[in-house]
């Protein structure tokens, strides 16, 4: 997810600076979206890890 948030991310700043608004917006809201399903798979992969070292120990 974090290398298609920056790969969208990328893209809406080249067509941000290319003058292409509408496809600017639109790629940035995608790397939003990518970048929290990111971050909110990554503290659910933190908490399980930190459960199972709480357990083993």
């Amino acid at each position: 997810m974090l290398k298609y948030a920056i790969i969208f991310g990328l893209i809406a700043l080249v067509t941000g600076a290319l003058g292409f608004s509408r496809v600017s917006g639109f790629a940035a809201t995608i790397a939003k979206v990518c970048f929290a399903i990111f971050l909110i798979l990554f503290v659910i992969a933190i908490l399980a890890v930190i459960g199972v070292f709480h357990l083993a120990f």
